[in-house]
């Protein structure tokens, strides 16, 4: 039975990923992405202030958007950032001990992988889902061939996905895609026009749904 998280994502479909991202702008973002139809949104720890954004979103956006923690790189984040109030934890890469420490507390991890041998460590290790990266570089063809043999494995596709593609990536087999500077516009964002990163979420949204595809 799939975590309640994990129920989300697979309905939803996308993960925004905040980076980099100013605490006077991080609020108004989200709350744009919310009105464009994103549900879930991860602020990484690379980010300066990411933990006090991480607890800012869960007591002001909670409603709204599963916020979760991206890039955790070790233990020691993977701690910091559930305290922090994180409802799920990304990695670039695979660490056995956050994803234990993730089961240990009832939170979702969804780490990085790129080989099959690791996406089935990921899994094997208690991930709920594995994050296919770097995706931009793999490409679908890639993603149809691990899909071949390892369906039973939710997949996250994170890099290089657009409206253009994102319809492709899905029916290819991704339960979701993540998504960076292709969703959170950097121009935008730096000019304050929440209203025009509304409308650009909507876009990919409206693109994902754009068939009768059931992922």
């Amino acid at each position: 039975m799939p975590s309640l998280l994990l129920q989300q994502l697979i309905e939803h479909q996308m993960v925004a990923i905040a980076r980099g991202i100013g605490a006077d702008r991080i609020e108004p973002v989200a709350n744009a992405l919310a009105d464009g139809g994103i549900r879930l949104l991860e602020v990484t720890l690379n980010t300066d202030g990411a933990l006090e954004m991480i607890s800012l979103l869960r007591a002001n956006t909670g409603d709204r958007l599963h916020i979760g923690a991206g890039t955790v790189l070790d233990l020691g984040q993977a701690k910091e950032a559930i305290a922090a109030g994180a409802q799920y934890l990304i990695s670039p890469h695979l660490d056995e001990s956050i994803v234990a420490y993730g089961v240990e507390q009832g939170v979702d991890v969804w780490p990085g992988a790129m080989t099959p041998t690791e996406i089935v460590r990921a899994y094997q290790a208690g991930a709920s889902a594995v994050k296919l990266f770097p995706f931009a570089s793999l490409g679908i063809g890639y993603l149809k061939e691990i899909r071949a043999p390892l369906d039973q494995i939710p997949i996250i596709a994170t890099g290089g996905v657009n409206p253009q593609n994102i319809r492709s990536v899905l029916d290819a087999g991704a339960v979701a895609v993540g998504l960076g500077n292709g969703l959170l516009d950097r121009g935008m964002i730096r000019s304050g026009d929440y209203e025009a990163l509304t409308k650009h979420a909507r876009s990919f949204v409206a693109a994902a749904k754009a068939t009768n595809g059931t992922h």
